[in-house]
This record gives C-alpha cells, sequence and structure tokens, in this order.
C-alpha cells in the first residue's frame, strides 16, 4: 500500500467514505442533521445555493509549510485570514495551500470537500487542526462529510467531540484578532 492510501473501516483501501463517516458520527451518538444538494465547490457557490440553512457556515483552509507540516484551519467563511500573520501565530511558518494531491493524500477529499470531518481519513494525525474561536459561538455549525454534496449541521460542542475521538486536540485561535 502506498503513502497515499489508508485502509477504511471495512478494510478497503483508499479513503472512507462519507456512510463511513455517518456512521462513526451515529456510533458516537453526535447528532447532526444531514442536507443533500448539488455539488458546491467554492464559498461563493454555497452560499447561492443554501437558502434557509440557518447558523455558522465556514471555510476550510488546508494549509502546509516548506517543511511540509501541515494545517486545517476552520473559520467563518467571510473571515479574511492574513496567512503570514497566522504563520507567525503558529510557530513562524511560512504558509502556502496545499496541493489537491497533498489534500487526497492526507485528508482524503477533493477541493470544495475539505471540512474537519476529512480528519477522519488522517489516519497518520500528520494534521494540525486550528479552529476559530468566534465559528464555535454558532450553533449549529455547517460542513460538508467528506462530500460537497451533502452539509451536515452540528453543535460545536458535537464538532470538538469528533475531534477529540479521533485524537486530535484543537487548537482555538481568535483568528478576528489576527484580521
Amino acid at each position: 500500500m502506498s503513502e497515499s492510501e489508508s485502509v477504511s473501516a471495512n478494510g478497503q483501501s483508499g479513503p472512507r467514505t462519507p456512510e463511513e463517516l455517518l456512521a462513526h458520527l451515529d456510533g458516537l451518538e453526535l447528532g447532526y442533521e444531514l442536507h443533500r444538494h448539488p455539488p458546491l465547490f467554492t464559498v461563493e457557490d454555497s452560499k447561492a445555493l443554501r437558502g434557509e440553512l440557518s447558523g455558522g457556515h465556514c471555510k476550510n483552509l488546508f494549509l502546509r509549510d516548506r517543511k511540509g507540516k501541515m494545517w486545517l484551519v476552520v473559520t467563518l467563511e467571510d473571515r479574511p485570514v492574513d496567512l503570514k500573520q497566522l504563520g507567525a501565530t503558529l510557530g513562524g511558518a511560512r504558509l502556502s495551500f496545499g496541493s489537491p494531491d497533498r489534500l487526497m493524500t492526507h485528508l482524503g477529499v477533493i477541493p470544495g470537500a475539505v471540512s474537519p470531518y476529512a480528519l477522519f481519513n488522517d489516519v497518520g494525525r500528520d494534521v494540525t487542526v486550528v479552529l476559530d474561536k468566534e465559528m464555535l459561538t454558532f450553533d449549529p455549525l455547517n460542513y460538508h462529510p467528506l462530500s460537497n454534496e451533502m452539509t451536515i449541521a452540528v453543535s460545536p460542542d458535537s464538532l470538538v467531540a469528533f475531534l477529540r475521538n479521533l485524537g486530535y486536540e484543537p487548537e482555538i485561535l481568535d483568528l478576528a484578532a489576527l484580521a
């Protein structure tokens, strides 16, 4: 098996499926509301098609530094993010966006389907997760569950419980103060 492959819960190689993720959430008894929709690739797509879907709407930035360290920064969709300032806050890293190949290798998703739930595929726990402090004041929060043809609405507590269940302790930053 190559570095870019993982083994799913059912023993198949490759990224885990949205159905496996939803079954995992059900097993943890972390409530969510599932919404199906046409594929969404950008924040603008999401804004155009969301209708009356309430709660916090988010964007997810898959970032890396020159040494290969990776971060998933999850923030409110309209939050400006200064990568230079964020890099300094995260320890002096010069940040850039991870490539689609790196995204698939480590999180098992395509651009447009990135969310904290993609960490379900990070079997090596190679990605550090950063959550926007203000984002966690919204309930529910809306994310793609490994597919940009679905959105799940979850409570902030359920999101953090999911991450901790996977072995992550999310770094919570006041990204508004960095803007």
